[in-house]
């Protein structure tokens, strides 16, 4: 079982991989392996496997980072093998991960729209409401090494032309796929956000704290406030309190069950 992560720059530290690995390990028994895609190897406890940011192949002299993730699709990803589960480092495990290799499906992904509530208003434009609600969140998908070269080979062929039809890599992801009919989505509940799946809307979120939904397994921080924040203490609002978190709080720390004491 391989599980990948990414860490480039200065936003994210050694420890949130340490700490994501940790989660991984505590809700996934079976021998797996955890490797960092990193420019910076530093701090990365022993049983992450640190390997070079694979290249994205870019112009020289182009700078965009924000289609990093593209470079996985590569046909040949290091001496990586086999089906792989990718994580972003600003979440929490929560839950156990088998059934995350055990879904059926070629190339699995989150729905963004299970993130967030309904947008009325944007179906207004049916297109637009349509495509939207078929894309996946890259924050948590499963794919197969090398069997999707397509997805990079596009991007690359005419990269302006990319960024000017899509608004991130997630969606060039999600289109190229779909078009394709291999692209299926985890089951509603598996991957909520904290905002809109934990903390009650409105006047709930002052008479309780945030709670973890029964099944969920990851918990996703999209949109505002970030998972920083809300660990820090601060991401509140006068409409939404964030109350006691303990329980998110232990599951990111050491990886252990929501209900932990």
């Amino acid at each position: 079982m391989l599980i990948l992560t990414m860490k480039w720059g200065t936003l994210y530290r050694a420890a949130d991989v340490n700490r994501l690995a940790a989660q991984v390990r505590r809700h996934l028994p079976r021998p797996h392996r955890f490797i960092c895609f990193t420019d910076d190897a530093a701090g990365l406890e022993p049983g992450v496997e640190a390997m070079p940011l694979p290249e994205l192949g870019l112009p020289e002299g182009s700078a965009d980072t924000r289609w990093r993730k593209l470079a996985l699709f590569q046909r040949r990803l290091g001496d990586l093998s086999g089906t792989a589960l990718f994580l972003d480092l600003d979440l929490v495990v929560v839950g156990g991960m088998e059934p995350f290799f055990e879904a059926e499906g070629s190339f699995l992904i989150l729905r963004d729209d299970d993130l967030f509530r309904p947008k009325p208003l944007r179906r207004l434009n049916r297109a637009r409401d349509r495509f939207m609600h078929m894309v996946g969140n890259t924050s948590v998908f499963r794919f197969r090494i090398g069997a999707h070269p397509e997805v990079l080979d596009t991007y690359l062929a005419d990269p302006a032309a990319a960024a000017a039809a899509y608004e991130h890599e997630q969606q060039m992801v999600s289109d190229i796929l779909h078009r394709q009919g291999r692209m299926s989505y985890w089951p509603r509940g598996w991957c909520v956000s904290f905002k809109n799946d934990c903390v009650g809307r409105g006047l709930r979120s002052w008479m309780q704290d945030p709670s973890c939904p029964d099944d969920a397994k990851i918990v996703l921080f999209a949109g505002q406030p970030k998972m920083e924040d809300v660990l820090a203490g601060r991401g509140g609002r006068w409409y939404r309190r964030i109350g006691n978190i303990d329980w998110l709080r232990r599951a990111h720390a050491v990886g252990g069950p929501p209900d932990a004491s």
